[in-house]
Order: structure tokens, then sequence, then C-alpha cells
């Protein structure tokens, strides 16, 4: 009697526990924000294909400078972001990062120790961020509208192109352009520079068909001006797109940038995210994103073999022997943090972005005003007259 009894306690024991759902296994939601159009979108679906249990939510930021906006107001919690070095240095200034563990990193290796080294000026030491991807900035080219040599930012102020002129929407890469052309530190934090530079921008203005970011991609393809600045792996595609345009980096020099993967403090999946980074510094992947955005690559091995297969003669991928980083003669530089000054920028790029005052209307009104007056004064004396 007694094992009947247990015998149908045990049922009803696994009846009713057997009644209940299994819980599905808790998927781990990872926040990557990056720039746009700045990686092969299967690789997002590589990676969950691989983290089964992780979601990846992906956002992207057009500026460094919105992208900190976000990051630092609000309740973002970002796990990985992948910003430029200026702002990577003024995020380590404000103890914003998490410190990487580099043995999490099975792939960090194969980043070349050239870039590992250049990266130093904005991460002492490697201590926070691992290089995604590098380039300049130079002068896209319409070949069938510019006949003469593209060599010197100068060209961006002839009037020749007057509303054939893409500049960009980007406070220090604008400013860059001007400093440079008048033999200035891109890093410069004399105010004097800055407002020569301001003037130089404004002189320009009328010259200038738009300010634009990334719409300068589908623009210059469709061949809608004659000369823009642009990133080098923009001018990579666009080239690839548009066989009619060419890339030149003027001889003044240019900017040399490093946009590198880092973990904020916002992060709550720490681990996870060096599992992305490490996955992204994967020589497969990281070959699929430099075949999709057409930027250089860090990881040397994709770079070496992209050279081999298409683009050694592109100076937009490929600036061996042009820049001096790889043994050539035009001089570049690393945009630094400039801390507070960096309100002088703000101000003088808001000086020049500002509405042209028109002066037409004040000139009708007192013209009207002018008549007006007049015609009282005739009809007032025609009357006193009388």
């Amino acid at each position: 009697m007694k094992k009947i009894v247990c015998c149908m306690i045990f049922l009803v024991v696994f009846i009713t526990l057997s009644s209940y759902p299994v819980q599905a296994e808790e998927i781990t939601t990872l926040n990557v924000y990056n720039w746009g159009e700045y990686i092969d979108e299967d690789v997002i679906d590589l990676f969950e294909a691989a983290h089964p249990n992780v979601e990846v939510n992906y956002e992207t930021f057009d500026s460094n400078e919105s992208m900190y906006t976000k990051l630092t107001m609000g309740d973002a919690n970002y796990d990985v972001i992948i910003p430029s070095d200026y702002m990577i240095e003024r995020l380590i200034k404000e103890d914003r990062l998490v410190e990487l563990d580099v043995t999490k990193l099975t792939h960090y290796n194969e980043i070349s120790n050239e870039f590992l080294v250049k990266s130093e000026v904005f991460d002492p030491n490697n201590n926070y961020a691992v290089p995604y991807f590098w380039g300049t900035v130079g002068i896209l080219y319409d070949t069938t509208k510019v006949d003469e040599t593209v060599d010197s930012w100068s060209i961006l102020w002839d009037e020749t192109y007057k509303n054939q002129i893409f500049m960009y929407d980007s406070q220090r890469d604008s400013l860059m352009v001007a400093l440079k052309l008048l033999g200035k530190s891109m890093n410069t934090t004399d105010k004097e520079d800055l407002e020569l530079a301001k003037n130089k921008l404004i002189e320009q203005r009328p010259l200038v068909y738009s300010y634009v970011t990334d719409s300068v991609i589908q623009q210059m393809i469709s061949g809608e001006a004659a000369l823009a600045v642009v990133y080098s792996g923009d001018a990579a595609y666009i080239m690839d797109e548009n066989p009619d345009m060419a890339f030149a980096i003027p001889q003044e020099g240019t900017n040399f940038w490093i946009d590198s993967m880092v973990i904020p403090k916002t992060s709550q999946n720490i681990d996870l995210a060096h599992e992305f980074i490490d996955f992204m510094c994967d020589p497969d992947i990281a070959l699929r994103n430099t075949e999709y955005v057409m930027y250089s690559s860090p990881i040397e091995s994709v770079f070496n073999n992209v050279i081999t297969e298409d683009w050694a003669n592109n100076i937009a991928y490929n600036p061996d022997g042009v820049i001096d980083v790889f043994g050539g003669s035009i001089e570049t530089e690393v945009f630094r943090d400039p801390g507070d000054f960096i309100t002088e920028y703000d101000k003088v790029w808001s000086e020049v972005l500002a509405p042209k005052p028109n002066y037409l209307i004040p000139i009708i009104i007192g013209a009207i005003v002018i008549v007006a007056g007049s015609a009282y004064y005739i009809i007032t004396k025609k009357k006193k007259s009388y």
C-alpha cells in the first residue's frame, strides 16, 4: 500500500513539474555604437550566430561629437564604441573607458605594430584602444572636370570651381584644411591661427556647393561636383564605383587618423565586449569589413592581401611612399584632444557656418523709407503753398 501511495505522489509531482514550461536561456544584448556605413552588415549576423544567446543592438553616429554627447548624457549603456583618435584621448582623460585585458584578445597580435605605435599618441601604452581602420583625408576630384594637377589644398579656393566643391561638414576636418594651407598645425591652440583659418574658410564659402558628410559618397559617384574633401576609404569606394574619380593628398600635409574600438565604462557586458573586439580582429572578419567599406585595415595580413588583389596603386588605400608614416615626404598629424580650447574651435566653426547677412533687404527698406519720406515732404509742401 505504501508503495502505491509513494508512486501516486511521485506521479503527481512529476506531472505538476512537467506542466511548467522550460525557461529559455536568457538573451544578452550587446550594445555597439559605430560610424555609419562602417561595417559589413553580415558581420553582426555572424557574431550572433557564433553567440546564440547574444543579440547585438547596433547603432550609428555621424560625428565624434554627436557620439560623445549621447555617450555622456542620458542613460546610454554602450558596450563597444568606435571613436577617432582625439576623442579617445578625451575619453581617457575623463576616465570614461575600461582598461583592456589583452589576454582576452586572441587576435591582438594580428595588428601591425606601426599602428599600435602610432596609437600611443592618443592612447599611451595602448591600454584602452584596439585599431579598427586608419587612413588620411584628401581631395577627391573628377578628372573629366579638373584638368590641372591636384596637389594643393589651394585648389579648393579656385574660382574656376565655384559651386563645384564639397567641403566636409566637420569642424576639425575643415579647419585642418585651412590650417594646413596656411602652414599651421591642425592641433593649434593659438587663437590667431584659428582666426586666420576661420577667415580663410569664410573667404571660400561663396565657392562651396555644400558642406556634407556621408552623402558625399553617392553625390561624387554620380559626378555632382568637381572636387570634394573626403576620407581615404570613401575615396577608394567612390573611385571603384566611378573610374573618372581620382584622389590626391595635398603637399601641405594632412590628417593621419586611426579609429579604434574601445569599451566605455557604461558597459554592462565587459567580457562580451572583449569577445566582440576580438571577433572584429579576426583576419577573415577584418577582410570582410575592408572589402565592404574599402578602408585600410590595421590587420597586417588583411592589408597586404587586399593590396595584392586590387589596390596596390590606389593611394587612397595604400599611401606607401607618399605620406611620412610610410616613408613619403608629405607630413601628417594625428588629431589631438585640445581640452578646454575646444570652445575656441566651436566658436570659429559656428562663425564659418553662420548665415551670410542679407544686405539687400535693409537696402530695399531704406530706399522705400527715403521714397516715402520724399513723397510725404513734397505733398506736405504743396499743401502749405496753397
